[in-house]
């Protein structure tokens, strides 16, 4: 396990809570995003992510060094998947440990918000009407016929 990674395998959140967990942490808070199988009425069958692996390790670095500085004291580790993912299977595990909770829900929402901004990983989702890359991840999906 490394603190920040994309891997193709299931992703378990405790490696990740063990890896910030200290004895100045007072909290830890761990995000799991994971497959949905309804996005606005359209039933998701799973998805597909793809990443440049090397310059996705070094944002999700990147999004860890600036939680660090905006709120000192925190550890940060970051797991991002890719490959075929299924109906509740984790995409994304992020585990924030600070010494005070506040700091570590903030620093928590702002990780997955700048993953989804600066963080090289493609996802397509496929419906039982179509599919469709996807890469602005707040958008509603508009499913497309597939021939």
């Amino acid at each position: 396990m490394k603190q920040y990674e994309i891997v193709e395998q299931p992703i378990e959140a405790q490696p990740y809570i063990d890896y910030v967990l200290h004895p100045g942490a007072g909290a830890v808070t761990v995000f799991t995003g994971h497959v949905r199988e309804w996005t606005q009425g359209v039933r998701t069958k799973y998805l597909a992510y793809e990443a440049y692996v090397p310059m996705a390790e070094k944002m999700l670095a990147q999004v860890g060094e600036e939680i660090e500085q905006k709120w000192p004291g925190t550890r940060v580790a970051i797991a991002h998947r890719i490959g075929q993912l299924q109906i509740s299977d984790i995409a994304v595990a992020i585990a924030v440990s600070s010494p005070h909770r506040k700091a570590a829900y903030e620093a928590n929402e702002y990780a997955i918000e700048r993953i989804k901004e600066m963080v090289p990983i493609w996802k397509k989702e496929i419906w039982e009407n179509g599919e469709e890359w996807i890469g602005d991840q707040r958008r509603s999906p508009e499913p497309k016929e597939t021939p």
